[in-house]
């Protein structure tokens, strides 16, 4: 049903990039800049989001984990295990417990709330070493002192992928700022509205080209079926959870997260009509007679290079200096019939 259902066999507040002191979200008056978290205290985040999901997984009840998840990836796995839930109400009978370790963290400094930071992660879901070998980074945001760090974003990439982080002399890691600040190619904050134009669009042309971009830009544009017609609506993801989150990289670029909204509408010629999958009926709506609209939250990560790199480089097929999507996470978070 969704890609995070097939990797795991069943797994803010306000603008939250962060441009120094002045331009950070604060409460109670913290504008001390501190790290967002201790290396102890994102560990336990992560034992604490592994061992909830586990169980809600194991039952397929979305409110065994709703207290550790949140944003797009919240919005993605509460709707699988409640579509889940329904279709195997005893539970899942393949439940295979997810394991992270080999953890290592990355913490940036900053001034009042929301806080964030990184878990770069081996899960037991592939084979190390081999061609499948993935890290799994998950961005963990906390929006105030009372609190729980939740897990908002999660990738599987290479690991080769995983960049070297700009940090300070005592191993902390350096926000993304929140209007790039003219040193990224992009501005961050900006991401998800770039991206949703762009696949409506095909404009602005910041983004390398690849599977999750013109890719999946023609295979929209080339999808026929005999009797049926499909329409596409892409809708910014920005604010409170849904807020990118990013830090920067030691060569002056950026890793980046943001989530996106995407509207799949299928429409039948008379006579005819759309197919609903047990995973659909489970989240539907009204009555599907001639039209079937799917809703997904996506989550991206992508590598933000800095303001120039590959500027007049022609050799690298277009991709010099552009937005490279290194991992897309959607997941159907509802359907509507008529």
């Amino acid at each position: 049903m969704t890609r995070l259902g097939r990797l795991t066999a069943g797994l803010v507040t306000a603008t939250v990039l962060c441009a120094g002191a002045s331009g950070c979200v604060t409460v109670h008056g913290e504008l001390a800049v501190v790290p967002s978290a201790t290396k102890s205290e994102a560990a336990r985040a992560l034992s604490d989001f592994t061992a909830a999901y586990n169980k809600a997984d194991k039952a397929f009840d979305p409110e065994l984990d709703a207290d550790r998840v949140t944003g797009a990836l919240g919005a993605v796995n509460q709707a699988g295990l409640k579509a889940r839930g329904k279709n195997s109400p005893d539970g899942n009978p393949a439940h295979d417990p997810l394991e992270l370790t080999d953890a290592s963290y990355v913490i940036p400094k900053k001034a009042g709330w929301p806080r964030w930071f990184l878990a770069d992660t081996d899960s037991n879901r592939d084979k190390d070493g081999g061609g499948t070998d993935t890290r799994w980074l998950l961005m963990f945001l906390r929006t105030g002192p009372d609190a729980p760090w939740k897990a908002a974003y999660l990738a599987a990439v290479a690991p080769s992928q995983v960049p070297e982080f700009r940090v300070d002399a005592d191993g902390w890691a350096e926000a993304v700022p929140a209007e790039g600040g003219g040193e990224l190619a992009t501005e961050p904050a900006g991401l998800s509205t770039t991206y949703t134009k762009y696949l409506q669009e095909g404009a602005p042309d910041v983004f390398a080209p690849g599977a999750t971009t013109s890719g999946w830009r023609d295979a929209r544009e080339n999808t026929r079926r005999a009797g049926f017609s499909y329409q596409y609506v892409d809708q910014p993801l920005k604010d409170g959870d849904f807020a990118p989150l990013g830090l920067m990289t030691k060569d002056g670029g950026a890793l980046v997260f943001f989530s996106s909204k995407h509207f799949e509408r299928q429409t039948a010629a008379r006579g005819l009509r759309p197919e609903v999958t047990p995973d659909v009926e489970a989240l539907l709506t009204g009555e599907v007679k001639s039209t079937l609209t799917k809703e997904r939250v996506s989550s991206q990560l992508v590598y933000v290079p800095e303001a120039g790199a590959g500027a007049g480089d022609a050799a690298d097929g277009g991709t010099a200096g552009k937005v490279r999507v290194l991992n897309r996470l959607p997941g159907l978070v509802a359907a509507q019939g008529s």
